[in-house]
C-alpha cells in the first residue's frame, strides 16, 4: 500500500480523478443553475407578449376613441356657430326687409353694398346694388339747417346730400340729420330725411356708410298747409279788424247823422260790409276744415 501511494503515477491518478470529478460537480451545478435560468426566462418570455402586445392596442384605442370624440366635439360646434350665423343673418335680412324707414349700406368705394326695399320704394329704382350715391341722390340738396351752406362758396349754395355721403366716408363722421327735397326718377317730388352714419369694424377702422332714409312728404305738406293757414289766419285778422273798424265807423256816423237821407246809405254801407265780412269768416272756416280733414285722412293713411 505504502509503494502504492508512493508511487507518482498513482499520484497523478488520483489528482486526475479528483479534479474530474470536481468537474464533473461543477458542470452539473452549471447545468441546473442553467436550466433554472433558461426556465425563469421561458416563464418571462411566455407572459412578456401579451403584456407588450395588449398595452399598445388599448392605447391605440384610447386614442382613437379621444380623437374621435374631439372630432365629434369640433364639428358640433362648427355647426352650432354655422347655425347661428344663418338665424343672424336671417333676423337682420328679417328686420332690413320689414323696415318701414329705407337702409342703404355704400362701401368705402361708395356704391351700395346693400339696400332694403323700402329703399327701393322710397329713392324709385327696382335695384340699387352698385350704384354709387351721384346716381341715387344726384342734385338733391340738404334743406332748412344752416350748418349746411357752403363755407367756401356762396353764402346761399347749398349743400348736396351726395356730398353729405362722401364726408361721412371721407371723415368716418359718426352721424348726420339732414333732410332734403328729392326727385324721384319717374319726377315725383318727395321731402326725405337722411341720417347718416359711419359704419366702424371692431378695430375701429372705417368700413363704410349707412343711411337711414324716410319719406317724410306728407309731414312737410301738412307743416307747409298749417303754416299757410297761419298766414291766412293772420291775413283775416287783419281783414276782420279793418271790417270792424269800418262797420264801428259807419255805425258812429250814423248815429251823429241829422241828414235822413243818409240814413239809409250808412245801413245799406253797414249791411254791405257786415255781409262781406261773414262771406270771408265762411270761407276761412271751410278752408280750415278742409286743412284739418286732409291732415286726418293723411294721418290715418300714414298709421295705416
Amino acid at each position: 500500500m505504502v509503494r502504492l501511494l508512493a508511487n507518482p503515477l498513482v499520484w497523478r491518478g488520483t489528482l486526475v480523478l479528483f479534479m474530474a470529478g470536481c468537474a464533473f460537480v461543477f458542470a452539473i451545478f452549471l447545468i441546473r443553475r442553467l436550466r433554472r435560468n433558461l426556465a425563469a426566462e421561458a416563464d418571462l418570455d411566455s407572459a412578456t407578449p401579451h403584456t407588450l402586445e395588449a398595452l399598445p392596442v388599448h392605447l391605440y384605442n384610447t386614442v382613437i376613441q379621444q380623437l374621435k370624440q374631439q372630432k365629434h366635439e369640433l364639428q358640433v360646434q362648427t355647426l352650432t356657430e354655422q347655425r347661428r350665423a344663418r338665424v343672424t343673418e336671417n333676423f337682420s335680412q328679417t328686420v332690413l326687409s320689414n323696415l318701414p324707414s329705407g337702409v342703404l349700406v355704400f362701401a368705402l368705394n361708395g356704391l351700395v353694398k346693400q339696400a332694403n326695399p323700402a329703399a327701393k320704394e322710397i329713392l324709385g329704382f327696382r335695384s340699387l346694388s352698385g350704384m354709387s350715391a351721384e346716381d341715387i341722390f344726384r342734385d338733391a340738396a340738404v334743406c332748412s339747417p344752416k350748418s349746411t351752406v357752403r363755407s367756401d362758396g356762396p353764402a346761399d349754395l347749398p349743400v348736396r346730400l351726395v356730398e353729405e355721403v362722401h364726408a361721412v366716408l371721407r371723415e368716418g363722421s359718426k352721424r348726420r340729420q339732414l333732410e332734403a327735397d328729392y326727385t324721384t326718377p319717374a319726377g315725383e317730388k318727395l321731402h326725405i330725411a337722411v341720417t347718416v352714419s359711419a359704419v366702424p369694424a371692431v378695430d375701429g377702422s372705417l368700413l363704410g356708410a349707412a343711411c337711414l332714409i324716410s319719406d317724410r312728404s306728407e309731414f312737410e305738406h301738412i307743416r307747409r298747409q298749417q303754416q299757410l293757414h297761419g298766414e291766412i289766419s293772420a291775413e283775416m285778422a287783419l281783414e276782420l279788424r279793418t271790417s270792424l273798424s269800418t262797420i264801428a265807423g259807419y255805425a258812429q256816423q250814423l248815429a251823429r247823422n241829422r241828414d235822413p237821407d243818409l240814413t239809409p246809405q250808412l245801413a245799406a254801407d253797414i249791411a254791405g260790409e257786415a255781409a262781406s265780412l261773414d262771406r270771408r269768416i265762411g270761407g276761412f272756416l271751410a278752408a280750415k276744415r278742409t286743412v284739418d280733414a286732409g291732415t286726418r285722412a293723411n294721418t290715418a293713411a300714414r298709421i295705416t
